[in-house]
């Protein structure tokens, strides 16, 4: 019986086989890298505001308690957004002509509050709860990076599920006192925790939680 094919159809079999494994392969690690990127984390990118507002100017250099605008952040699963009034009560004597800073005054003129671009946006399916983690000894920097060493506010981790759970898994490696949860990282380099972590996680009775149910409700 005559040979159908040519002795070389076997050498681009085997190359078109593993052309397609290492293609195959190409995509999965293209597809992975463009999920942990920028453009899809929007890690480390700054969204355009209605005000250019300075987290490292206010909370830094001003000295300014993180709950003075976030006043929620203690008792309810959200931190809060400011409204216009509590800028106005610094802003109705300091720069209070400023250019910079009109869409305040015209935000607390007409009674219309300024539309924020959120930078922490979970999605709708996942819950989140801030004041179980202020309570349990999670510093803001934790989660929000060196928000006072920051011109314009940025995301600083990517909020991808493998993130948090790497915290969930080991929740004793990022936890401190209390009264640190709202320190600036000045502050935090000058202050001592006074007990190990594994004193505080036994104190706040902190526990690792990875059952689905936890986040996903």
């Amino acid at each position: 019986m005559p040979q159908i094919f040519h002795p070389s159809m076997n050498t681009i079999s085997r190359l078109t086989i593993f052309g397609a494994v290492f293609m195959i392969s190409a995509l999965g690690w293209l597809l992975l890298t463009v999920v942990r990127s920028p453009y899809v984390t929007n890690v480390g990118v700054v969204r355009e505001q209605p005000v250019p507002f300075s987290h490292k100017h206010h909370a830094s250099e001003a000295g300014i308690d993180c709950r003075y605008c976030h006043t929620s952040v203690e008792f309810s699963s959200f931190a809060g957004i400011p409204p216009t009034q509590t800028c106005m009560n610094c802003h109705s004597q300091i720069w209070s002509q400023s250019p910079m800073l009109e869409p305040v005054r015209a935000s607390f003129r007409d009674g219309k509050p300024l539309a924020w671009n959120r930078v922490h946006d979970l999605p709708d399916y996942v819950y989140f709860d801030h004041s179980i983690h202020v309570a349990k000894g999670v510093a803001c920097m934790t989660c929000h990076g060196e928000v006072d060493q920051m011109p314009l506010i940025y995301r600083a981790a990517s909020l991808h599920m493998e993130w948090c759970l790497g915290c969930h898994r080991h929740p004793d490696e990022h936890i401190g006192p209390r009264d640190a949860v709202f320190a600036t990282s000045a502050q935090l380099a000058q202050m001592s925790a006074g007990e190990s972590r594994d004193r505080l996680a036994a104190d706040y009775h902190v526990q690792s939680k990875t059952n689905c149910s936890t986040c996903h409700r």
